[in-house]
């Protein structure tokens, strides 16, 4: 991939998609092109064909078109599953059919089971039941992975998977019905503290435990794959610790200033307890991540504020 290749970024307006679209602009890739930015619904096989036949695209970053968090996966299930599975079938057919050179797949770390042993080796993958909440969302990424690798079997396209933590950063969701954790909770403390608010509620427990990739990471991992990995296997890429909710809500809460209550739902779902993945493969590739979650979530909190302002 050079400065005057084409790419191609399908997302959903979310921090993946925008995150590698501002770093590839900001480098002076000259010939990027966002599917949210052009208004192009990947659902519509003709709609694609026609963006493929007319821009050629050499490379594709490949991310969902539709994902949320808890309260949005049970919200919207039918269309988590069918938006994802027919924008991915329509261009991962159409990325061979025309010729790309070279397709990154974005997965999520719910495609490994629920019960899933710790840390979460790339080996996993269809080893057990599925966390319930996210379960169509899930089905459809996995149903993304064995499609790249049929394509790989079949037609030989160098399609390659990645499997983040869950992203966040500046440029994130940040709304509470929508939004993966650390944007809902970020957005809650702050307007807590805007508003004097005396308490903030989180969904469950508390007691599991997540992981988290920041932004830049993301991006770094993802040219670092597009630019050097062309194998079938999957490699997850993690920061390499996680952090119980709780102890999460209490670190934004002491990062936004936020001096009053928090109180756990307990009548929410907590989803999966524990999702940690098991990045030695990435490291051993020569990719590890660099930025401490306190810090990212601090870069996270002033884009908040700035844009608040």
């Amino acid at each position: 991939m050079n400065k005057e290749s084409r790419i191609l970024i399908v997302g959903h307006d979310d921090i993946m998609e925008n995150s590698l679209k501002a770093f590839l602009k900001g480098n002076n890739y000259a010939n990027i092109v966002s599917s949210s930015e052009i208004g192009l619904n990947p659902t519509i096989q003709a709609s694609v064909y026609e963006l493929f036949q007319s821009f050629k695209p050499e490379y594709v970053f490949l991310g969902s078109t539709c994902s949320g968090g808890i309260e949005a996966n049970e919200n919207n299930p039918a269309e988590y599953l069918y938006h994802n599975s027919e924008s991915q079938n329509n261009i991962l057919y159409a990325s061979w059919k025309f010729g790309v050179k070279k397709l990154l797949y974005i997965a999520a770390t719910c495609i490994y089971p629920k019960d899933c042993p710790q840390p979460m080796n790339e080996g996993y993958l269809l080893t057990g039941p599925l966390e319930k909440t996210s379960e169509p969302y899930s089905v459809a990424k996995i149903a993304g992975v064995k499609l790249c690798q049929a394509f790989r079997k079949q037609h030989g396209l160098n399609a390659v998977v990645m499997v983040p933590a869950t992203v966040y950063g500046p440029g994130g969701d940040v709304d509470i019905k929508t939004a993966h954790v650390i944007g809902a909770l970020v957005g809650k403390f702050a307007d807590a503290v805007t508003h004097g608010g005396q308490k903030v509620t989180v969904w469950g427990t508390g007691t599991p435990r997540r992981e988290f990739l920041y932004a830049d990471d993301f991006v770094r991992a993802s040219l670092f794959l597009m630019e050097t990995y062309n194998e079938e296997r999957m490699v997850n890429v993690g920061s390499g610790s996680d952090i119980s909710i709780k102890e999460l809500a209490e670190m934004v809460a002491r990062i936004t200033g936020f001096k009053g209550s928090i109180v756990f739902d307990e009548t929410k779902p907590d989803g999966t307890m524990k999702k940690l993945l098991d990045s030695r493969y990435a490291n051993s590739l020569g990719f590890k991540a660099q930025v401490p979650l306190e810090e990212g979530i601090q870069r996270t909190y002033a884009w908040y504020k700035n844009r608040k302002e």
